[in-house]
C-alpha cells in the first residue's frame, strides 16, 4: 500500500516500496531525490544549508548538503540500491525575499556570501552530487516561488507543484 511520508526541513527518508516521499512548502531549501530505477528504492533529502563547515551533526544529517547527500547514500545502499546505478532530481533553491543592499545597482547580480541562500544551496547540492558522480536527471531550480515535491520511490517520478506555476512532473 503506498504511503506518504513526510519529510520536513533538515530531515530525509528511504523507501523501498512504493511510497510517496514529499516535501512541502520549499522556499530556498532544495528537495534532493535519489534513487535506483532497477531496484525501485528511491530516498529524499531536505536540505536546508549549503554546508556544514566540517562540524559532525548526527542530529540532523539531512540539513546540510554536505553531509545530507552522502548519508541519503549510504542509506540507500543499507537497503539495496547500488550507488553505482543512482540518478538524482532536485527542486528549490529559490530566492524568496529580496535582501536590502544585496544587489549590485548596474549590473542587478546578487553579491556577498549570505546575499542567495537559494543558489548556495543548489551549488552545494550539485557539487556533493557530482563528487559522488550521481547524475542529475531532472532539474527545476531557482526563481523566487515556492514549491511542493511530491516524490515517487518506485517510479522516480517527481511531481512538482506552486501556487503560480500548477503541476508537472520532473
Amino acid at each position: 500500500m503506498t504511503e506518504m511520508l513526510n519529510v520536513g526541513v533538515a530531515e530525509l527518508k528511504v523507501s523501498d516500496n512504493s511510497d510517496i516521499l514529499a516535501s512541502f512548502g520549499l522556499g530556498s531549501c532544495v528537495a534532493v531525490a535519489i534513487y535506483d530505477p532497477k531496484k525501485k528504492i528511491g530516498g529524499l533529502a531536505h536540505v536546508m544549508l549549503p554546508e556544514s563547515r566540517g562540524k559532525d551533526h548526527p542530529k540532523v544529517p539531512g540539513k546540510f548538503a554536505d553531509t545530507a547527500i552522502p548519508n541519503l547514500v549510504d542509506r540507500l545502499a543499507r537497503i539495496g540500491a547500488r550507488p553505482k546505478c543512482l540518478k538524482c532530481k532536485i527542486v528549490g533553491g529559490a530566492q524568496m525575499f529580496e535582501i536590502p543592499g544585496s544587489r549590485n545597482k548596474y549590473a542587478g547580480l546578487t553579491c556577498g556570501p549570505a546575499s542567495h541562500i537559494g543558489a548556495r544551496n543548489v551549488d552545494a547540492v550539485k557539487m556533493a552530487l557530482e563528487k559522488l558522480k550521481i547524475p542529475i536527471v531532472g532539474e527545476e531550480t531557482g526563481g523566487n516561488h515556492g514549491r511542493t515535491v511530491k516524490f515517487d520511490s518506485c517510479t522516480g517520478d517527481v511531481e512538482v507543484s506552486s501556487i503560480h506555476f500548477g503541476k508537472h512532473t520532473l
